[in-house]
């Protein structure tokens, strides 16, 4: 499955080449528009983010690594002529080797991260954006080592304001766990919080460079894990569709005693549906 995820994510930056190589129909203001609305995760938009993660040295020996296709749709819902209700589904795929010692290889999907924001359709009057609701962990991981064999729930938000091209705020959320996966009782109970602060540039040609920190903190270990991203994307259309493409690194600032250590690559490619 490695290799599988591997080849799709060439083919998939293969198109981009090509496609930047012609001219750039999506290139002006409607283009611009939409790469801020991308930056935005409770924006009125349909989307489908492919995210790739590569991550090495990961384990108390440093010998593992891991490679992560995040499936990642985000569908807004126009639920009263003020709020909208916007749901963000996070579907890891992985495929890891070594992760501890005598770990061994392990490929399939992980757990699904599912959350709703309630978000008002129009900023406030000091033009902040933001949205609330619940966050939940669904035991969908088809390997122990994949998943953490609990049914999960807890608060999220992201708040946040753009002005000029730029995009700055935060998204977070906490869980705990409120039930074990059948079998699975004697798995140490789950209350992680995540949080990320994300700044972002849009310039009128659709490009954005962006930073965050994708940080977590287990509060039962007293661990956290904190990967800094730095990223380019470019949207521009393949046919009629928006496409964004995004390419980057990750350092990992701090880390745990399962998380990677070091350097790590990302790369997304992100079908856009504009109404």
């Amino acid at each position: 499955m490695r290799y599988s995820i591997l080849s799709l994510a060439l083919a998939l930056f293969c198109v981009t080449a090509h496609a930047q190589s012609a001219p750039d129909e999506a290139a002006g203001n409607d283009a611009s528009e939409l790469a801020k609305k991308l930056s935005n995760p409770v924006a009125s938009l349909i989307s489908a983010p492919f995210q790739f993660n590569y991550d090495s040295k990961i384990g108390p020996d440093e010998r593992g690594h891991r490679l992560t296709m995040n499936i990642q749709p985000v569908v807004p819902i126009s639920i009263s002529d003020d709020w909208n209700l916007i749901s963000r589904t996070i579907l890891p795929v992985t495929s890891q080797a070594d992760i501890s010692p005598g770990s061994g290889s392990q490929s399939g999907i992980g757990d699904i991260t599912q959350s709703l924001f309630f978000s008002p359709k129009a900023p406030t009057a000091g033009g902040i954006i933001w949205g609330a609701g619940p966050a939940f962990l669904l035991p969908t991981a088809t390997d122990d080592l994949l998943g953490a064999k609990k049914w999960g729930l807890g608060p999220t938000l992201v708040v946040l304001k753009q002005s000029h091209g730029l995009t700055y705020g935060f998204l977070t959320n906490q869980i705990w766990s409120i039930a074990s996966v059948k079998n699975n009782r004697d798995r140490a109970p789950l209350s992680s919080l995540f949080f990320q602060p994300f700044l972002s540039y849009t310039t009128p040609t659709a490009w954005t460079y962006g930073v965050n920190a994708e940080s977590t903190y287990d509060w039962h270990a007293h661990q956290a894990a904190v990967p800094l991203n730095f990223t380019v994307a470019k949207l521009t259309r393949l046919g009629k569709l928006p496409v964004s493409f995004t390419g980057g690194v990750r350092y990992w600032a701090a880390s745990s005693a399962t998380s990677p250590h070091g350097w790590g690559y990302r790369a997304v490619v992100t079908l856009l549906f504009p109404k």
